[in-house]
């Protein structure tokens, strides 16, 4: 797992998790560490395409990090939100579309077959190359050198932490939209109550979003104070 810090002059640590398929160095991951780096100090974990374990390879890099700070705020977007819950001691919790449950147009006979697929190989297409269903502000390189296709494996373990996942955080707020086609807001709406969510218009990353303007100071605020900032 890459990490890397910002250190924007603050003592104030933020982790953020980023999700499935983005690059640290992405032209919209950058400008949104740019909005974050004015306040806090931001260590971003950018997280592997392929694993056999969940705990493992995504939770316990994470959680042997968070264990050296003395306080610190967490920032997960997509699968990065779905690692987010598994992490304690937290002094606030931003999720951006985490992905807590599959939609709906990821469910179904066949992908439960394809799960089960003893294989760790990169083989089912998905949608995360697609401006649409990611933002209409997501460049070409950022769309051309994401995660394109997803190991069995992959799918299997996260499955399995979305059937094992924690209770979310009364402390945590959440920022997605109701035409994302990646993640289950469903699972979203089930688990944080309507006054803890922000909605925004456009596809699975707020931070490709042309409403990210709208919201930035909104999320900052959350992430400052988290649900007390709404």
């Amino acid at each position: 797992m890459r990490r890397q810090t910002f250190d924007g002059g603050s003592d104030d640590e933020l982790v953020f998790v980023l999700g499935w398929g983005n690059r640290i160095d992405h032209e919209n991951v950058q400008w949104l560490l740019d909005e974050l780096t004015a306040e806090y100090r931001v260590t971003v974990f950018e997280i592997p395409d392929t694993i056999d374990d969940f705990v493992e390879e995504y939770v316990l890099p994470v959680e042997r990090y968070v264990e050296t700070l003395d306080s610190f705020r967490l920032l997960g977007h997509s699968t990065g939100g779905l690692i987010g819950p598994y992490l304690d001691d937290a002094e606030t919790r931003t999720y951006l579309s985490p992905w807590w449950g599959y939609a709906e147009n990821q469910q179904g006979p066949a992908l439960s077959l394809v799960r089960k697929l003893p294989i760790s190989v990169p083989i089912v297409p998905t949608e995360v190359t697609d401006r649409d269903a990611i933002g209409e502000l997501a460049t070409d390189r950022q769309l051309s050198d994401g995660a394109g296709r997803a190991a069995p494996s992959f799918l299997r373990e996260i499955r399995y932490a979305q059937r094992a996942l924690p209770p979310i955080s009364e402390d945590s707020v959440v920022f997605c939209t109701l035409s994302d086609r990646l993640v289950s807001t469903r699972a979203i709406g089930d688990r944080v109550p309507s006054d803890r969510i922000r909605l925004y218009d456009g596809g699975h990353e707020l931070f490709s979003s042309p409403d990210r303007e709208r919201l930035i100071d909104t999320l900052l605020a959350a992430v400052r104070d988290g649900p007390d900032a709404l």
